[in-house]
């Protein structure tokens, strides 16, 4: 991409984005659809898109029947559901819309279920309640006192989503490319220097960082009033397949933004499971080996983590106690399955989560997404942000097209 002088000033790019994940590649592809002249690049630090958030999840096209009504997550997850089945069938991209069983396996979750089939209605989703036999019509195996079928929800090869959108763009990515520095003038744009010496000026800057979204905030000169805590989801495949037809889900506790162990059945016809919900001691940190102390320090320092700590405590000895005994794991999953065994967990690969936490120890719910001086910055969107990537994309292309027009 050739430079162009903007009063006498030699631009790389018109918007620079950085993070080639899902969201970042989806914001690059809607700049340039609405925009086709304005000249996008986007810089990922690993040698190939979608490395970490995106290519790590269970796959899921969230049908948006968690999510409080009105909020982003909400809006952006019904309406990115289906556009991604179509985005996935116009590009022959693997995907299947399978519905979705959430299921109460305790009397006590009974409420909290009817609750989930009003807010599915609220969100303009169609729900279909169920008891335990008609459970069995879908999922022979599961055993609950009730259930909801959420006929929506799917399953994507979301990789391959974010090559797709990458390609589309039209915009250079370039790889390998390691943010080091930011040195902003709100009268000129932004010059980000890379790990390897090289120099990128653009007239806006968008954060699409994920699991570093605020440092990089921090290093453009914007306080994002957060900090990202990473928590690691550990996941095992299922030895045994056939036991799993489709999606499963237990109900969710509303005090955390995690939905519990589920059973996936992949575009690959593998059965995953989980994930749990675990503190990572590194913002990349996929295993208990891999320990960042720089990174863990900045974690233990920001006061929400404490807070977080103290709150929760009940809930993350669990989690923890999953995460160190697959006994553990195997009673959770017995619950909604009771047919597994320990000896049909095979581990599989675990991913990590970019939960933005605020100083009081609150989990920020809803995807958030702040301005500064020719920045946009992404600062939480976790899961459903794959589902929602291309609403999300057109938000943040948006408010970027915006800065650049204002200078």
């Amino acid at each position: 991409m050739r430079q162009r002088n903007v009063n006498g000033i030699a631009y790389d790019c018109d918007v620079l984005v950085i993070g080639g994940g899902i969201v970042g590649l989806s914001t690059a592809y809607a700049i340039t659809r609405a925009a086709p002249d304005t000249r996008v690049m986007v810089l990922e630090k690993e040698w190939g898109p979608a490395r970490h958030q995106t290519g790590r999840n269970s796959g899921v096209i969230h049908s948006g029947i968690y999510y409080r009504p009105g909020s982003l997550k909400a809006r952006f997850a019904v309406r990115g559901a289906a556009e991604m089945v179509k985005f996935c069938a116009e590009y022959g991209i693997a995907h299947a819309v399978t519905g979705k069983l959430i299921v109460a396996t305790e009397r006590s979750e009974l409420p909290r279920l009817h609750a989930l089939v009003q807010r599915g209605r609220e969100n303009g989703i169609p729900v279909r309640e169920l008891g335990p036999a008609q459970i069995a019509e879908y999922e022979p195996e599961v055993r609950g006192l009730a259930a909801i079928h959420v006929g929506t929800t799917g399953i994507c090869d979301f990789v391959g989503v974010a090559r797709q959108l990458a390609e589309a763009s039209g915009a250079e990515i370039r790889y390998g490319a390691e943010v080091v520095r930011i040195d902003r003038r709100a009268a000129l744009g932004v010059a980000v220097r890379l790990g390897d010496g090289d120099v990128v000026r653009a007239r806006v800057l968008v954060n699409c960082a994920g699991l570093h979204c605020d440092e990089v905030a921090r290093l453009a000169g914007d306080e994002p009033g957060m900090r990202i805590v990473p928590f690691r989801g550990e996941y095992y495949s299922l030895a045994r397949p056939e036991l799993v037809h489709g999606l499963v889900y237990p109900v969710p506790d509303p005090a955390f933004p995690f939905l519990g162990v589920h059973l996936t059945r992949g575009t690959d016809g593998e059965v995953h499971i989980g994930p749990n919900a675990v503190p990572a001691l590194a913002r990349e940190g996929y295993g208990w080996g891999v320990v960042r102390p720089r990174e863990l320090g900045a974690t233990l320092a920001w006061p929400g983590s404490w807070r977080i700590a103290r709150r929760h405590w009940r809930y993350g000895a669990g989690e923890l106690r999953r995460s160190v005994s697959k006994a553990a794991f195997a009673v959770a999953v017995r619950r909604l399955l009771p047919a597994v065994s320990e000896d049909d967990l095979v581990p599989a690969a675990a991913g990590v989560r970019a939960q933005a936490v605020l100083r009081d120890g609150t989990l920020v719910d809803d995807f958030l997404i702040r301005e500064g001086v020719r920045t946009v910055h992404v600062l939480n969107a976790p899961s459903p942000a794959a589902t929602a990537s291309l609403p999300i994309g057109r938000e943040v292309g948006r408010r970027a097209l915006g800065a650049l027009g204002g200078g």
